[in-house]
């Protein structure tokens, strides 16, 4: 049985559940989600938790359920667990892409590889905002390399330490900034907290 068989032959009682109050907890972590991009780099608590399929960190399951609809598909890996394509489907009624440039979500669980950024939709001149959202789950915000943060939201700079990024993340990052308007923006996630780089926020060397 290939993996869409799978998904669609999930019975609905096998599906854990959402958010516990499916509008305010939304509203909750939608606003958590606006102040991390209004201040990248800031680090941000989880306000709502939902059920945690395999596969899904706290805030990667949260704030897909919160962004993710019928009009914006979703990206995973391809060995990311059924249960939790079933659950994205089911809660979120979001189309799963195998191609992330054809994605508004790019969702990276724990233990995959990152696409490469520029192959994540990057808008275009007229419609910039078609661009992808790249969710990003981390080992660790508390500790790891240190980033140095600058640009539109941050008063002067914002460090911010990270465990797990790709090894030419800073590169592909520097590409990204360069290619604005266009260009991914990233959630950063590690458990429950979360934070925001736009493609306007540059990394310092």
């Amino acid at each position: 049985m290939n993996t869409t068989q799978t998904m669609l032959s999930t019975p609905a009682a096998a599906l854990l559940p959402g958010f516990d109050d499916p509008v305010d907890d939304a509203q909750q972590v939608f606003r958590a989600a606006l102040q991390a991009f209004a201040h990248p780099g800031q680090l941000q608590a989880l306000p709502a938790r939902s059920g945690l399929p395999e596969g899904l960190s706290p805030a990667l399951a949260a704030l897909l359920l919160t962004l993710a609809d019928a009009d914006t598909p979703v990206w995973l890996p391809a060995a990311v667990p059924a249960a939790a394509r079933a659950f994205l489907r089911f809660h979120c009624g979001c189309r799963l892409t195998d191609d992330p440039g054809a994605a508004a979500f790019v969702c990276v669980p724990a233990g995959h590889a990152m696409p490469a950024l520029t192959d994540c939709a990057q808008g275009d001149p007229a419609f910039p905002d078609r661009s992808a959202t790249v969710l990003v789950e981390v080992a660790s915000l508390a500790d790891g390399d240190t980033l140095t943060l600058r640009g539109p939201g941050i008063e002067h700079t914002q460090v911010l330490r990270v465990t797990g990024l790709p090894a030419d993340f800073r590169a592909a990052w520097r590409a990204n900034n360069a290619g604005f308007p266009l260009g991914v923006d990233l959630l950063l996630c590690s458990g429950d907290r979360f934070c925001a780089l736009t493609r306007t926020t540059i990394v310092e060397d």
